[in-house]
């Protein structure tokens, strides 16, 4: 159907997430803006993409405890206590996924933090990193803890610790405040900067696609000029889009240049 993304890879359909076996893909547009100020979810979304693009894996974990979890609440959601053995099997299941997942969002959190810490101030605020978790993150003890939680979690119908509560905390370094309360220019460099970091941290993983949605036209001139700069320097193939050319006229004699009009890209 004309709104159904379809991947091929060597010709054959495959599953959007199957790209991450070649290619490491990142992302940023302007939906992504309010991203500190969004759900948990969002942001927890953001730090999976990210973790993705570094290992294959990663999706495999997500897949695995979603379902799980699924099974789960279903379970808890027909308002009696299920069979312990069968709650026994899910959440050896539940657990084993979940560690392995909430291991792939750390490792990526404290290596970008390692990267950004290392990065000037100036001129894209340095953001730092916290991912909150309210479970234990060893694979036995998660699975005791859920055992232990499971009247509390058939009172709410829903299972109430794991990695699909935690959340992603990010503050401006140098204030020492958190991420929602600064201002949108500060938020939009914070997350140039993450974005960034990750591509270094992704290009010595695999071939890197990376492509910023009018981003060049709301920074500023300093800022744009630094920006081209490490695109250039990151090894990635970059796709920027915009809709004036200005923005674009110190990086212009160094890139492809492609008109899209009623759905048909031109080169320049």
């Amino acid at each position: 159907t004309p709104t159904r993304r379809v991947t091929h890879v060597n010709g054959a359909s495959k599953p959007n997430n199957a790209l991450g076996e070649w290619l490491a893909v990142s992302w940023l547009t302007p939906a992504m803006d309010g991203l500190f100020t969004d759900s948990a979810g969002a942001r927890r979304r953001f730090v999976d993409r990210m973790a993705l693009a570094m290992d294959p894996a990663h999706a495999r974990y997500a897949s695995r405890y979603d379902n799980a979890l699924r099974e789960r609440n279903r379970l808890f959601n027909e308002g009696v206590m299920p069979d312990p053995a069968w709650l026994e099997g899910i959440e050896t299941q539940l657990a084993e996924a979940g560690a392995a997942l909430h291991a792939g969002r750390a490792r990526l959190v404290d290596r970008l933090n390692i990267l950004l810490s290392q990065l000037p101030e100036e001129p894209f605020a340095r953001p730092s990193l916290d991912l909150t978790s309210s479970f234990a993150t060893d694979a036995s003890e998660f699975a005791s803890q859920l055992r232990a939680n499971r009247n509390a979690d058939l009172r709410a119908g829903r299972t109430l610790i794991g990695p699909h509560r935690s959340d992603l905390n990010v503050a401006m370094k140098s204030k020492g405040v958190p991420a929602a309360s600064c201002s949108t220019g500060e938020q939009k460099a914070m997350l140039i900067a993450i974005t960034l970091a990750h591509a270094e941290l992704a290009k010595g993983e695999r071939p890197l696609v990376l492509l910023l949605d009018e981003v060049a036209a709301h920074i500023d001139p300093l800022r744009r000029d630094v920006l081209f700069e490490r695109l250039l320097g990151s090894g990635a193939q970059v796709w920027i889009t915009g809709t004036e050319k200005a923005p674009f006229a110190n990086a212009i004699d160094q890139a492809a240049c492609w008109m899209v009009s009623d759905g048909v890209a031109t080169r320049r």
